[in-house]
């Protein structure tokens, strides 16, 4: 029973710290020139895809993650926690990502959970680079689409 709630503790420290507030956040990884939402109004437990395109100034490597949450009214009403490498090789793109690297485009396709509700949330997609250091860090407001 300890271990069990000791591994929960760790987990639940690991989602703490892997969440961002790109307002305070210092991004020393990539300068960010675009995102985008593919579909744009993404539907609720069907796949979306995120792209975020710039210029990459520290390589993106194994035990890098994206953290992504929804706010409500302030409240986080959705997170959702990921593998970045992982997750960029299942949408055809190989990781880790070296420099220098002038302009690159970086999609990640993924789920969307059926907690998701159809109301207007920030959504915040924020990523490690697998060194420890903020590789991005972007927020939109979403409208999800119940299908």
């Amino acid at each position: 029973m300890k271990f069990i709630t000791a591994v929960a503790a760790l987990i639940v420290a690991t989602v703490a710290n892997a969440q961002f507030d790109c307002k305070r956040s210092v991004t020393t990884g990539m300068n960010v020139t675009g995102f985008s939402l593919s579909p744009s109004s993404p539907i609720i437990g069907q796949t979306f895809c995120a792209t975020i395109t710039g210029t990459l100034n520290a390589p993106i490597v194994d035990g890098a993650m994206l953290a992504i949450e929804g706010k409500f009214l302030g409240r986080v009403i959705y997170t959702d926690l990921m593998d970045l490498c992982t997750s960029l090789t299942a949408s055809g793109q190989p990781c880790p990502v070296p420099v220098p690297v002038t302009a690159t485009s970086l999609t990640v396709c993924m789920p969307l959970k059926t907690t998701a509700a159809s109301i207007p949330m920030e959504f915040t997609f924020g990523a490690t680079d697998g060194n420890e250091n903020i590789a991005f860090c972007e927020a939109t407001t979403v409208t999800f689409s119940s299908g």
